[in-house]
Formats: structure tokens, C-alpha cells, sequence
């Protein structure tokens, strides 16, 4: 048989990559109905049925997306190629979304790593509370804060989490505390975490005392910097504080400090994305440095 047109083949992968006759055609610079024209000329090429409407948008059907994943590694191959022969800089775009504490405090540190294993990629971090409306949101991928249950999206943990309560060396001393102290102090309370001081209390079954001092804070990575400060006793995750603990800005003042462990930030998408070849690339990097994350914070683990 004739191999189909490579013009018609780019053109089924840049629809399929952005799920748009629209967008691929503003991409492309041409027409939808020129789009449309390719699609039907490969389609016709290999007896099949790639693309189907459903609405105003298209879906790949099941053989069209077996023929995605077998050739956008090579599309992504020729571009790369094509960049460095000529010189020429790709403009293609991730957008990422995620809370302003897990940007802060984690994504940041580390997305120089990323940007220097994709130089043809441009990025935008987008640091928001506010979900993502994948439908009407200009957005890739989102790590976003919660229990994980969101129908019809791709969802993956992050990584899983222990929480502990901290404070500066300055206001207590490592392991100097009892758990019944703690009730006396000043607590950081960081109103939108999804384990609050009283339920650590319940599950030491201490009780639960309203009369705490507390001072309230609507993001993580306040609480934390609060604490560092020496305002109070914060309770946060060590992915939002594993520097301040390394760096011993803060510490653990109990002894044998009892810990919850919890998974409250995930990679959130429509199973959709996961054919962008930038969108499976970011997946792969963060799964990596999660895993690295994980082992650095043994050592920490053995000190609490």
C-alpha cells in the first residue's frame, strides 16, 4: 500500500494533540475545512475511521487514538530535529495550574530541572485556589488540593504526605514538649488543610479544647512561614516544609511525635490531555521527583 501523505499525518496528530479542528487549524495556519480535508484524505488512505463529532467537538475513536499513541513520539522526534537543524524555537506551551503553597513551597524549587530537560517547551504556572474548568480553561494539567474524588478526570496522587506539628526552635526546643503542652500554646491553624488540629487531638484522645490561642491563616505556606516566624505551633505536611525542617528554622518540639499520613495533592486532567506529548512528559518528571522527594525525606522521618 502507499504510505498516506505526511502533511495529512501532522495534520491528525496536531488535532488529535489539541483536540480541536479550531485550535489545529490556528496552529497550523490554515482553514478547518483544509483540517477536515486531511483528516478525510488519511482516513480514506487507511480505511478507517480516525475522527468522530461528538456535539460541536471531535474525539478520536479507539483505532484513532492506538494510531496516536504509535506515532507522536515520532512526530515529537521529527519536530526536535527540525528545531535544532534550524535553529528555530518552538513556541508549544504547558500550562499548569496548582494551589500558591504546593507552587511555592515544592513545584518551584524543583521546575528548573524541568525546564532544563525541555528547553523547546515554554511554561506558565498558573498559582491558584480556584479549580480548573478544563472546559473552558486554557489549562493542561493541575495539581490540585483535595481527597482525590473528581469524576471523569485523570486522576494520580502526588505523593503521600506526613503530617506533624512544628514550630521554630526559638518558641520550643526539639523533642522538649509533651502532647498535652501543645494545648497551651498558640496553634497555626491553616483553615483549608484537610487535617485540622482537632482531629489530631481526637486521634491522641486528648481533648479537643476551644479555648485554644489560634491564629488563623487560608494557605499552607503562610502557616508554615507563621511558624517560622514563631508565631506558634503550625501542623503541615513535609512537602510543604521540608526545607524549614532541613534547615532546622523549624523543628518537632514532642518526642516521638505522633504522625498522620494523608495524600491531599494530585495530578488532575480530562483522560484527554494525556495524549499531549508535553502533558505525558510533565507527568513522567513529577512522578520522578515524588519519588526522589520521597526517599530525601527518610532521613527527617527517622528524626521525628
Amino acid at each position: 500500500m502507499h504510505l498516506p501523505p505526511l502533511r495529512s499525518i501532522g495534520v491528525f496528530y496536531q488535532l488529535g494533540r489539541l483536540n480541536s479542528v479550531s485550535k489545529a487549524a490556528e496552529y497550523l495556519g490554515v482553514t478547518p475545512s483544509a483540517i477536515s480535508q486531511q483528516i478525510r484524505t488519511l482516513e480514506e488512505q487507511l480505511g478507517t475511521t480516525l475522527v468522530r463529532k461528538v456535539g460541536r467537538e471531535v474525539r478520536l475513536t479507539e483505532t484513532g487514538e492506538r494510531y496516536f499513541e504509535m506515532i507522536a513520539e515520532n512526530i515529537e522526534h521529527i519536530w526536535e530535529a527540525t528545531r535544532q537543524i534550524t535553529g528555530a524555537r518552538t513556541t508549544e506551551l504547558l500550562n499548569i495550574r496548582a494551589t500558591p503553597s504546593i507552587s511555592t513551597k515544592w513545584l518551584l524549587p524543583r521546575l528548573p530541572g524541568f525546564i532544563a530537560e525541555n528547553s523547546g517547551l515554554d511554561i506558565r504556572l498558573d498559582g491558584s485556589n480556584e479549580p480548573v474548568d478544563f472546559t473552558r480553561d486554557n489549562v493542561d494539567i493541575e495539581i490540585r488540593h483535595g481527597e482525590g474524588r473528581w469524576t471523569g478526570m485523570h486522576v494520580q496522587p502526588l505523593a503521600q504526605e506526613m503530617f506533624v506539628p512544628v514550630c521554630s526552635p526559638k518558641l520550643a526546643a526539639a523533642g522538649s514538649l509533651d502532647l498535652a503542652d501543645l494545648q497551651a500554646m498558640r496553634l497555626i491553624h491553616s483553615v483549608k488543610s484537610q487535617l485540622q488540629w482537632s482531629a489530631w487531638f481526637s486521634a491522641q484522645s486528648l481533648p479537643v479544647d476551644g479555648n485554644w490561642q489560634k491564629i488563623y491563616f487560608d494557605r499552607s505556606h503562610m502557616a508554615v512561614d507563621a511558624a517560622v516566624s514563631g508565631m506558634g505551633v503550625a501542623l503541615e505536611s513535609l512537602l510543604m516544609m521540608q526545607a524549614e525542617l532541613e534547615s532546622g528554622a523549624l523543628v518537632v518540639p514532642i518526642a516521638n511525635a505522633p504522625s498522620f499520613m494523608l495524600t491531599t495533592q494530585w495530578l488532575v486532567c480530562p483522560p484527554h490531555h494525556l495524549r499531549r506529548a508535553r502533558v505525558k512528559r510533565f507527568i513522567n518528571w513529577i512522578d520522578r521527583e515524588a519519588r526522589l522527594w520521597l526517599e530525601s525525606c527518610v532521613e527527617i522521618q527517622k528524626k521525628i
